[in-house]
């Protein structure tokens, strides 16, 4: 039996071209191999999960790469490439900073860059989790960042640019990693699916972007679960089960309920949903969510920050034309602050039923 490997590792980009959601990056990259304008030290900042230390790497193996393309990427093919791939090349030098911080790790670090490579243009060093470094090691480093022997580059990853010391940013080529949109995820998503022939709903893909919040390697690692958990066959209604989401149609009949001033209905709805498992502080939290999009369907200009499954855009526009502006801004204030309360509260679920009691009635209060 084959070892499985995690999808994240499985489709790591392998080149510029295959990297998701970072045009602006890759094309400024690709155009300084071209033209020979490397800097020496480069900074790549973002969000988790949007492909930092995979440009750093694809970047390390392209400016090794004896036969790079007309397009700046690497051929693949190289000696240098092929040792990379078997991550048997000497020119690349991880330092992982969360576990290597101290003074002596970047000396050992400085000691090594006096060495020029034995085979290939470059030597890369890539520096993980930067910010991690203590404000000794980072003194240690300045000298050799700052002036480096020719063939040395060093990049630097980091998740908190505000960490770093800004001797050090002022040595470095910035690059702002930017979070993945949905669409690309989702399109992500739908080629692996393709290659994997796993049945997925664009539905089900949705909400996993959704979920991942512009991080692909979260992505792709509930992917991975869910595809373990249904035997390969992705819907809308497994996906919200497995991530534990509380579907939006219990919302949109809690509203309808609150229209009407309906406190039973309200009441026994709540329980439903309470037996399904899903604590109080999740309800106030989707309802508030809810409530904000459709105060964002209110008005055309603010209509795309809406970010819901297909088929659902129309719900809440119809929802958003019976709904007075006053009462979602009421709403999603008395649920802001039950949200805030509900740790305090010793009765949590009366807390929430209370919240509820406020809602219905809240139409007469405003009037």
């Amino acid at each position: 039996m084959d070892n499985f490997i995690v999808s994240a590792r499985k489709y790591r980009p392998q080149n510029f071209n295959t990297v998701v959601g970072q045009s602006h990056i890759t094309t400024t990259l690709k155009n300084a191999i071209l033209n020979n304008h490397l800097a020496h030290a480069f900074l790549f900042c973002g969000p988790r999960g949007v492909g930092k230390t995979t440009c750093a790497r694809i970047l390390a193996k392209t400016i090794n790469c004896t036969n790079i393309s007309k397009d700046g990427e690497a051929c693949n093919e190289c000696e240098s490439c092929v040792s990379f791939e078997r991550g048997a090349s000497l020119n690349i030098h991880e330092l992982d900073a969360a576990s290597n911080n101290s003074v002596d790790d970047i000396r050992n670090l400085v000691e090594q860059v006096r060495f020029a490579p034995q085979a290939g243009k470059y030597k890369v060093y890539i520096v993980d989790e930067a910010h991690m470094l203590s404000s000794s090691a980072f003194n240690a480093f300045l000298k050799t960042l700052e002036e480096p022997p020719s063939y040395a580059i060093f990049i630097l990853a980091t998740t908190e640019k505000h960490k770093i010391l800004p001797t050090i940013l002022s040595r470095c080529q910035i690059f702002d990693f930017k979070r993945i949109t949905n669409n690309d995820t989702v399109e992500h998503l739908e080629e692996i699916a393709g290659k994997e022939s796993i049945k997925a709903e664009r539905a089900a893909l949705q909400v996993i972007a959704q979920k991942s919040e512009g991080c692909m390697r979260d992505s792709l690692s509930i992917l991975d679960k869910i595809v373990s958990f249904t035997g390969g066959s992705l819907t809308y209604q497994n996906t919200l089960e497995h991530l534990n989401i509380l579907d939006e149609d219990y919302f949109f009949k809690m509203l309808e309920s609150m229209q009407a001033k309906d406190l039973a209905a309200s009441m026994v709805l709540y329980d439903e949903i309470n037996r399904k498992g899903f604590e109080g502080d999740m309800v106030l939290n989707g309802f508030a969510e809810f409530i904000r999009n459709i105060l964002v369907c209110k008005d055309p200009k603010s209509a795309p920050l809406l970010e819901v499954v297909e088929g659902m855009q129309d719900k809440y526009t119809s929802a958003a034309a019976a709904m007075g502006m006053s009462y979602l801004v009421s709403a999603l204030n008395i649920l802001n602050e039950a949200e805030i309360n509900y740790k305090m509260a010793r009765n949590k679920r009366l807390h929430v039923e209370l919240t509820l009691i406020k809602l219905n009635f809240l139409q007469e209060a405003i009037e």
